[in-house]
């Protein structure tokens, strides 16, 4: 393989340790003596990297108080001559959190930083610096790529149990040092909230840790920052955010379960009906929490393309906010659809111009699996496939329309990459098998949840050919993350033959099922 090493990899778990020692250690044990001082800012919720391209890429922290951000970059953990960017001042606007772009950083490095936070009174008084490591993207073919991906946090009312060892999956992620991390979605569960202890089916009992923000559904502002503050009380997850950049994107649960524009809910646990009220909240405590490169563009958009080297695109999709209403989805036209006419013309522009040998489209929900929304007791449909297995409709056809795009202008390497539906699976799209024939071959991979409850498979709908190849899901609903079921999985590019490896791993990295697709085809 010729994905190239990870460089100092000592130094970078200490720099791991260190992004989570705010919350761990005493400040004399866990800084060097000069910043180990009382009275000032601490970032006890780690840092993050995200967005992170050849010569780019975006540190996100939290401060405890008004502070002055600032990072400091070296290609040493010495961080000796060290760069210094002066980010933004943190405050309550922002729930004190904020992002700093790093620009004209060197191609295929391992970049190490450092967060300082200022006393905006006085710049020379700073807290403990948190350290945290990301690779750029290479411009050389031979280094390879790496990245994992999966979704679904704390959702069904399993949170962080300390008992378990929290969530122990992000362990296992950054164990095979990638170099980037998907989320596919549901980075929280807003409408989840989490009681101390739950009676599991074999008479044991679940233990979460709780928050005043996890006790009742987020519909404040406030409550919605606070679901994402909760994931950020696990250690395992600060300490992977500090090794391994990520790109985000949003599905539902980040609102409220299988939410569309224009929704009044009938909930009775919500005061507040409107869902665009909900979604605004959501999207600024979203945006707060995140580093995320089109967040900060006028129309404040997740849909976006991450270019990582000659090997690879990786195309973003948001079905969440342009979709039109959920309904039985069997209309014969629609304009709309679940990505909206603006974001699919962006999305085949997009794939057509790129070089890269594999595009990789990053879908917050599967193409050819059933996803029901019976929430209201009608049967409408919350996803793409509707179950009738003819030509397309509803959602349907635009997903269509795409498929047709990507065969006519001979579009190679395409692969679709999902969660949301709380198991893992691996589903080849014929047309030989389908209603719909316009299209070339290709795959869906299936992954998550990250710590969430488990359930049985989907059906599949015929109208794009899907052939499940591979499936591990429990035959029983919600399933703890006691009992396992939880997943992630890995893409590998070899940077000699360009070839695709997918991996579908167990939450300790166990391998369950691997595909290997050669590069430059239409169809696999």
């Amino acid at each position: 393989m010729s994905h190239r090493p990870f460089p100092a990899r000592r130094s970078v778990l200490r720099g791991s340790l260190a992004a989570s020692a705010a919350l761990t250690l005493p400040t004399a044990l866990g800084a060097a003596p000069a910043f180990a001082r009382s009275g000032r800012p601490k970032a006890g919720w780690g840092v993050q990297a995200g967005d992170v391209t050849r010569d780019s890429g975006l540190v996100w922290v939290r401060s405890d108080r008004p502070a002055r951000m600032i990072v400091e970059t070296s290609a040493t953990e010495s961080f000796r001559n060290p760069r210094r960017w002066h980010g933004p001042l943190l405050g309550p606007g922002t729930d004190f959190t904020g992002t700093t772009r790093l620009r004209g950083l060197p191609s295929g490095e391992q970049i190490h930083y450092r967060v300082l936070l200022a006393d905006p009174d006085d710049p020379r008084r700073t807290g403990e610096p948190v350290t945290g490591t990301f690779r750029t993207a290479s411009d050389k073919r031979r280094d390879g790529v790496r990245f994992v991906w999966s979704g679904d946090l704390a959702g069904q009312g399993w949170g962080i149990n300390p008992e378990l060892g929290g969530y122990r999956i992000y362990e296992a992620m950054a164990a095979l040092d990638p170099d980037f991390f998907i989320c596919s979605g549901d980075n929280i569960y807003a409408d989840g909230p989490l009681t101390e202890t739950v009676a599991l089916p074999d008479g044991r009992t679940w233990r979460n840790i709780t928050t005043e923000e996890k006790a009742k559904v987020a519909e404040t502002l406030a409550e919605f920052r606070g679901n994402f503050r909760y994931n950020l009380l696990d250690e395992n997850l600060r300490a992977f955010n500090a090794r391994v950049p990520s790109i985000i994107q949003w599905d539902d649960h980040e609102v409220t379960n299988n939410w569309y524009p224009g929704e009044i809910l009938g909930d009775t646990r919500y005061t507040e009906k409107n869902v665009d009220v909900l979604a605004a909240r959501a999207r600024r405590a979203f945006s707060e929490y995140f580093p995320i490169s089109t967040l900060r563009r006028p129309d404040g958009r997740v849909y976006r393309v991450q270019h990582h080297g000659p090997l690879l695109d990786v195309f973003v999709l948001d079905m969440r906010t342009y979709r039109n209403a959920n309904s039985p989805d069997d209309q014969p036209t629609d304009p709309q659809g679940i990505l909206g006419r603006e974001q699919l013309e962006w999305l085949k522009r997009e794939l057509a111009r790129s070089r890269a040998v594999w595009k990789v489209i990053a879908s917050d929900m599967p193409i050819g699996l059933v996803v029901p929304d019976t929430g209201d007791g009608r049967p409408n449909i919350e996803a793409v496939a509707q179950g009738d297995p003819g030509a397309p409709l509803g959602r349907e056809l635009q997903i269509a329309e795409l498929l047709r795009f990507i065969k006519h202008r001979r579009i190679t390497g395409t692969v679709w990459l999902t969660a949301d539906v709380h198991y893992t699976s691996a589903q080849h799209y014929q047309p030989s098998r389908a209603a719909f024939t316009d299209f070339e071959p290709f795959w869906e991979f299936v992954s998550g949840p990250l710590n969430a409850g488990a359930f049985p498979a989907n059906t599949l709908d015929g109208t794009f050919g899907p052939d499940r190849v591979f499936l591990k899901a429990p035959t029983t609903a919600n399933v703890s993350p006691a009992g396992g079921y939880q997943f992630f999985g890995e893409v590998d590019i070899d940077g000699g033959s360009g070839e695709l490896t997918v991996r579908l791993r167990e939450q300790d990295g166990t391998v369950l099922f691997t595909q290997v697709l050669q590069p430059g085809l239409v169809g696999q």
